[in-house]
């Protein structure tokens, strides 16, 4: 099932994911959805939250199916360890059209379950480091905005203000 993805303004974008303590088949049902959504979407990542759903898990393939060994859970994640910094353009599903600067830790060590609620910790560089913070910001009510300068995060909030009042948000 393809859930439609949750723009900004709704407030389960804003607060904090909670915990999953039961690994049964609606959960791997729910992780299927995840990626149908994600990949209907065209994204690399998806949190839990990003569709309604206020759990902390996230999916991820940054080869968007050229590589099926490739795709990730993550369950109850927690970012470990960073190195180094690095700034590129990042964008969100929840704030479509829109991209900005943001500089996040070049390589990331994540500890997660998985599927089955086994622990598992791994380690990612570049366009995955970014998607383990970029997600794990969304567990944690936080969205890539609050990661650039308040002018250019207000100038981005009145453009969709106004794209909510003619109806096209």
């Amino acid at each position: 099932m393809i859930y439609p993805i949750v723009k900004f303004g709704d407030p389960v974008l804003e607060k904090k994911a909670a915990p999953v303590t039961e690994f049964d088949a609606g959960l791997r049902e729910l992780l299927d959805d995840m990626f149908e959504s994600m990949y209907a979407a065209h994204g690399v990542g998806l949190a839990a939250p990003q569709i309604g759903v206020s759990r902390r898990i996230a999916v991820i393939d940054v080869t968007f199916k050229e590589n099926p060994e490739q795709k990730l859970v993550l369950i109850n994640p927690e970012i470990i360890h960073t190195e180094g910094r690095i700034a590129q353009n990042e964008g969100c599903l929840s704030i479509p059209e829109f991209r900005e600067n943001v500089t996040r830790p070049k390589k990331v060590t994540v500890r997660a379950q998985n599927a089955k609620g086994e622990f598992f910790e791994q380690t990612g560089e570049e366009l995955l480091a970014r998607a383990f913070c970029h997600e794990t910001d969304h567990l944690n009510g936080k969205l890539y905005i609050s990661h650039i300068s308040a002018l250019k995060r207000d100038l981005m909030k009145r453009k969709i203000r106004k794209l909510m009042k003619a109806g096209e948000w």
